[in-house]
């Protein structure tokens, strides 16, 4: 996997037009590729030999690859470039993963770093008809805010899966500090074997809540992704009955990211 860091560009609206036609050419290679995997590649591959679990892995290691392989499109016809420090650290066992939430791609990063992974995606996706077969397929947990979907991602965690989680529930307005919802607090104090914080950064902002894909910003788009130190959910465990440790551990983590995001502002050129 080349995790090379892509370099940032300052030209005032460089290569407008081209980039245009790049991020054009990127959604539409995203949606042939989710009905592709629909409708030949996961029939294939459940044609092969194995369990649910060596089907479940398959579907999720195809997905992962072929999303770096995107990533990977962007970033060589010029869409993005993106700086990422410590993926290393990221699919242990029983992992947790949260990060705030930017960008559409966000998560197209993430489980493209991190092959082998779950992740929290929101409910729509499964009556997309460009998306609703992966998630199916890799059986990705639907974030409907039940209690059903909090024992799914427990469960994944005590399985010793990696969970990737979005806390927020919804992409970051630009401006604002990121709102962070206890559900993920929750199911880390409940499951989680460690917790690892990802902070991630997009300069100039873009693919944002409500925004169209077309909108592009006047210059390249860079993505930085840090891989915080872990986090024992036990320690937070240990302070009090679960409504309470989840909510302090809710708060740690939503002040170690505002303070995370505001040393990015301060150390931006």
């Amino acid at each position: 996997m080349d995790l090379a860091t892509q370099p940032v560009t300052g030209k005032p609206r460089d290569a407008y037009y081209w980039r245009l036609l790049a991020t054009a050419a990127s959604f539409a290679l995203f949606g042939l590729g989710g009905l592709c995997l629909r409708v030949l590649v996961f029939p294939l591959l459940a044609c092969l030999p194995g369990d649910a679990q060596a089907h479940r892995q398959r579907a999720r290691r195809t997905v992962g690859r072929l999303f770096w392989c995107f990533i990977r499109f962007m970033a060589r016809t010029g869409v993005l470039t993106y700086q990422i420090d410590g993926a290393e650290r990221l699919g242990r066992p029983g992992q947790m993963i949260i990060a705030n939430h930017p960008s559409l791609i966000d998560v197209v990063f993430l489980i493209g770093l991190v092959r082998d992974t779950n992740c929290v995606v929101k409910r729509s996706l499964w009556d997309n008809p460009f998306t609703r077969g992966p998630v199916r397929s890799t059986q990705y947990i639907s974030n409907d805010g039940s209690m059903d979907m909090l024992d799914a991602a427990s469960h994944a965690l005590q399985e010793g899966q990696t969970l990737i989680v979005f806390p927020e529930g919804t992409r970051t307005q630009p401006g604002q500090a990121p709102a962070f919802h206890r559900g993920a607090a929750a199911i880390a104090l409940r499951g989680a074997r460690i917790l690892t914080p990802v902070t991630i950064k997009v300069s100039p902002t873009t693919l944002t809540k409500a925004e169209p894909w077309y909108r592009i910003p006047a210059r390249r788009v860079h993505f930085s992704f840090r891989v915080g130190a872990d986090i024992d959910p036990q320690a937070f465990a240990a302070l009090g009955p679960p409504p309470q440790a989840s909510r302090r551990l809710n708060d740690f983590l939503h002040h170690y990211f505002i303070k995370e995001l505001a040393e990015d502002e301060r150390s931006a050129p």
